[in-house]
This record gives structure tokens, sequence and C-alpha cells, in this order.
């Protein structure tokens, strides 16, 4: 292909590496290094266009260095076996976890009781992706420190490599009530539970760009018609560790809630199809102790605002 001309700060020698294009002193690439940036920007919907000259152009905030960094090490996995359009539908999933490792990297919890030895001291001797699609997985055969010093024999190891999520129980302190969401679910219905129709919190996916607390305001506007009062972030905890990079960010949503009932709901474009259900608080708790509340962050944030609900409803 022609040249490529880069413009814009986020083209640094560190991006062009990752995306295997060398550097561009000149602020030009050629050959293979340009079709390899003109793909990165293409997939990631950087503006590009052709000049007169058949040069393209492309931009992008110098912010967003650190997310593409991490998007390019996914996106240029595809090169030579899917086009750019190909990866259109994957845009937003691809992008948001490429954020969530930004955010892995920039806000890790303490490590005050548990061991200090980081992740960059794990030997990786493969790295494969069994499945890519809206979801990944990953294979690794990987060495890591133990506690006595040594370092452990090649382990096999896979991971669901998922975006971060937004969590939020709405409740109004004032008529002491709370709203969950109902809908089927893919976990219960393939574990084989006759009843795989769920309640839940408001939840959703963190996109690029945002922060957890906007997604939350957003879900709850988007599932439930809600503009919250103010939120009470409860924890940010990983989910199942074991098998999953997927990191909750739960809080309690203050608002003002409807009557009680139900009503329906959820976005078409998403294929949602959601029932609202606005209880009681000594109605939720009811199911905590029978059991119909099975799914844990409704479970741990219910009890944190077992706890704290006094506080809330002497303010309200």
């Amino acid at each position: 292909m022609g040249r490529v001309t880069l413009k814009g700060p986020i083209w640094t020698n560190g991006l062009l590496r990752c995306l295997g294009a060398g550097d561009a002193t000149s602020g030009n690439l050629e050959g293979q290094a340009a079709a390899r940036a003109l793909f990165f920007a293409t997939v990631v919907g950087l503006p590009c266009k052709t000049t007169e000259h058949d040069t393209v152009l492309c931009s992008g905030a110098q912010s967003d260095v650190a997310l593409y960094e991490h998007a390019a090490s996914e996106i240029m996995g595809y090169f030579g076996r899917l086009s750019a359009q190909d990866l259109e539908p994957r845009r937003q999933m691809i992008l948001s976890r490429a954020a969530a490792r930004s955010a892995a990297a920039r806000n890790p919890a303490p490590a005050t009781r548990r061991s200090p030895m980081r992740s960059d001291e794990v030997e990786i001797v493969s790295r494969d992706t069994p499945h890519e699609g809206f979801f990944l997985t990953r294979s690794y055969r990987l060495r890591h420190p133990q506690f006595d010093g040594t370092k452990s024999a090649a382990l096999s190891r896979e991971v669901f490599v998922a975006t971060d999520a937004a969590i939020v129980l709405p409740y109004d302190p004032v008529r002491d009530r709370i709203l969950l969401i109902e809908q089927f679910r893919m976990g219960p219905f393939g574990r084989g539970d006759p009843y795989p129709w769920v309640l839940e919190p408001v939840a959703g996916r963190v996109d690029a760009g945002e922060t957890p607390e906007e997604t939350a305001r957003r879900e709850c506007s988007e599932e439930a018609d809600l503009a919250l009062l103010q939120l009470e972030h409860v924890s940010s905890h990983y989910c199942s560790p074991g098998c999953s990079t997927e990191m909750y960010h739960c809080y309690v949503g203050v608002c003002d809630l409807p009557d009680s009932g139900q009503s329906h709901g959820g976005l078409d474009v998403e294929h949602e199809d959601l029932r609202r259900h606005v209880i009681r608080f000594d109605q939720a708790m009811d199911m905590v102790r029978t059991g119909e509340v099975n799914i844990g962050p409704l479970l741990a944030l219910l009890l944190w605002l077992e706890r704290e609900r006094p506080r809330l409803t002497a303010s309200a």
C-alpha cells in the first residue's frame, strides 16, 4: 500500500512497537508497517482519510495512548486473518477489555497482608486464544513464583477475558424500597438450573472512556429509568478470580422509587427482556433467608445495605 502519514499525539514509538510497525521518527510509514497501522486505526475507529496524494491521515488524543497500547495486543492478533470490517461489531468489547487492563495497572488493590509478588514475575511460556469472538478465552503455559522462593513447574491455565462491570442496587431510603431486575441468564441455564431467570441489581459493562460511576448512572437510566441522587461505593472485587478477569464495581444508588410493583424494560438493540421489581427491603431480606437471592453481588449489596440502612434512612 501507499504511504501513511501519522497525525496526532497517540502515535508514540511505544504504540507503534505494539503494532509491529517499528517507529516513525519522520511521521510516515510505508509497506507492511503502514498496513498494520491503518488496520489498527480502522478497527479502533480513529479518523482516517485519503488525500489526493493517497496519504492516509490518522489522529487521536494523547490520553488514549495507554488504552490503545493494551488494545493493540488483541487487535494485531487478527491482522492477516480478519478484516477491519469483520472486527467492527467487536470494537466496543475490544476497547472495554483494554480499558479494564489499563484500569488494573493504574489502580491495584493494596498488598499489605497478601504477597507483594508482581505479575511481571510470572514467566509466560506460551499463550494462545482458543476462542475469540465477542468474548475471549486465553490459554497459558506459565511458571509463577512460589511462597518458598522457587518457581512453579510449567502450568496450563485458562482464563475468560472479560470487561469490568458496574453493579447498582437502587434504594429509596424514604420508602425503604429497592429495585431488582429479573432476566434470563446463560450461567444458570448452562448449569442445568430449572429456573434460569434470576433477580439481580442493575448492571452493565464499563465502556472504554467511562468511569464505573458513570456506567452505574447510565445503566440505571437505561434499565430502570432512574436518575440517582447519590452513589455509595460498596466494593470493587473480582467475581471469580480462578477463571475470569471480570472486576465488579458495586454500588448502592440512592433514588426515588415508584410504588411497589412490576414493569418491563430493556434496550431492544441489546435484545434485553427485563422485568423490574420494586419491593420492600424486608421482603428482599426474606428472599436472602429462603435462598431465592442466589446472585453474589445482590447478596453482598443487601448485606451491606442491612448494615448501612439506618444511616441512609436517617439522612433521607
